[in-house]
C-alpha cells in the first residue's frame, strides 16, 4: 500500500524511532509505534513494528494481534516463531508447541527454524519437561562447529537446560562453547561459566582500602581548608 509523501515521511520517522529505541527504551519505542499505527494501520511494516514494540514491553496479546495482521498482509511465515513465543508469554506453552509442528515451520529459513526450536524448547521448560527441552535443542545446528548469528543463543539455551537438569559438567562444557561463539557478548555465558568454576568477582578496592581512601580524602580536604 502506498501513502501520500508527507504521510509516508511521518510514518517513516516514527518507525526509525521504534528501531532506534526498542532495545534501550522499549516503552518509548512502543509510544512511537502507536503513532505510526494510527497513521498507517494498513501497512504491513507498521503492524510488524508495532508488534515488536508491544513484544518488547511484554504486551503479548497485543503483539500477537499485530503479528497476525502483518502475516495476513504479507503472506510471509517469517514471524511464526515470535508469534509462538507470544503464546508462551500469554501462559499458553501448549499452543506454542502446537505451532512448532505446523507446516509453516518448514517454510522458514535456517535462522527461523532455529528460533522456532528455541521457542519450542522454552515451551517444554514452561511445562516442566526439562528432558524434552534438552532433546528439542539437540540438532545438527547445535552439533556444528560453524558459528552463525544464532549459534551463541542456541548453545546457551542448551547449556542452561542441562544445568536445570542437574547435568553440571555438560552444562559447563556448553557454556564454554557459548563463550567461543558469543563474540558480541550478547549472553552472560562467561559469567555463568565463572560461577560454575567457583570464580568470585570482587572489587579491586577492598572495603578496608575504600574506608582508608575516604579518610585520606577527608584529611586532604581539611588541609586545603586550613590553607
Amino acid at each position: 500500500m502506498s501513502l501520500p509523501k508527507t504521510l509516508a515521511e511521518d510514518v517513516a520517522r516514527n518507525l526509525v524511532m521504534v528501531a532506534r529505541l526498542i532495545d534501550e527504551d522499549p516503552e518509548q519505542a512502543y509510544a512511537y509505534s502507536r503513532i505510526a499505527l494510527r497513521l498507517a494501520s494498513r501497512v504491513a511494516a507498521v503492524r510488524e513494528a508495532a508488534g515488536f514494540a508491544a513484544y518488547a514491553t511484554q504486551k503479548y496479546a497485543e503483539a500477537l494481534a499485530e503479528f497476525r495482521a502483518a502475516k495476513r498482509m504479507t503472506g510471509s511465515v517469517e514471524l511464526w516463531p515470535v508469534m509462538a513465543d507470544c503464546e508462551r508469554g500469554l501462559g499458553r506453552p501448549e499452543r506454542a508447541m502446537a505451532m512448532a509442528g505446523e507446516p509453516e515451520v518448514q517454510k522458514l529459513d535456517k535462522a527461523g527454524q532455529v528460533e522456532m526450536r528455541l521457542v519450542a524448547a522454552g515451551a517444554r521448560r514452561d511445562m516442566g519437561q526439562i528432558d524434552a527441552a534438552i532433546v528439542t535443542l539437540q540438532s545438527s545446528e547445535l552439533a556444528s562447529n560453524a558459528v552463525h548469528p544464532w549459534t551463541a543463543r542456541l548453545r546457551y539455551a542448551y547449556a542452561d537446560a542441562l544445568l536445570a537438569a542437574g547435568r553440571e559438567d555438560e552444562a559447563r562444557e556448553w557454556f564454554a562453547k557459548t563463550v567461543e561463539a558469543d563474540k558480541d557478548g550478547s549472553t552472560d555465558a562467561s559469567d555463568r561459566l565463572a560461577e560454575l568454576d567457583g570464580v568470585e568477582f570482587v572489587d579491586a578496592l577492598g572495603e578496608d582500602d575504600a574506608d582508608e581512601a575516604v579518610d585520606v580524602d577527608a584529611d586532604d580536604e581539611g588541609s586545603a581548608d586550613k590553607a
